[in-house]
């Protein structure tokens, strides 16, 4: 019989560690740490969260699968506007769930990139077909 070594740091085997990688706690760290001179409670503030609901993610004492994703996605659009570079997708998999489809600005912004980079014949006939669209979706 041999007996199998670990190191200490490893966990023991058939012990399901949670991915830090994909952890709210880790993400915000690394966020902030990309916005000089804020805070966590600068964050909280201006997503409308309270600051020890954050602070309790952060330190990984409150449990982070039903925040409501309209604060997600205010953290999201608070780092934005501090110049730092993310996604809802980022947070939607850090508290472990499915991404959500892209937002109807997204969406806009999207289509809206796609329809400059088409010669003006092509943005003419994506016209046509949109407000075909249009009208076959007010008849039905």
């Amino acid at each position: 019989m041999t007996n199998q070594q670990h190191r200490p740091a490893d966990p023991p085997p058939g012990d399901d560690q949670p991915r830090q990688d994909a952890d709210l706690a880790v993400l915000l760290e690394r966020l902030l740490a990309q916005a000089p001179g804020k805070t966590q409670k600068d964050l909280a503030s201006a997503a409308g969260i309270s600051y020890p609901t954050l602070n309790a993610w952060m330190n990984r004492t409150r449990g982070t699968s039903r925040i409501d994703p309209e604060r997600l996605r205010a953290m999201v659009d608070v780092f934005r506007r501090w110049g730092v570079a993310t996604t809802p997708r980022e947070f939607f998999e850090a508290v472990g769930r499915p991404a959500p489809g892209p937002s109807g600005d997204e969406r806009e912004a999207r289509l809206l990139r796609l329809y400059r980079q088409l010669p003006e014949a092509r943005q003419r006939a994506l016209l046509k077909d949109a407000e075909a669209m249009l009208q076959v979706s007010r008849i039905t």
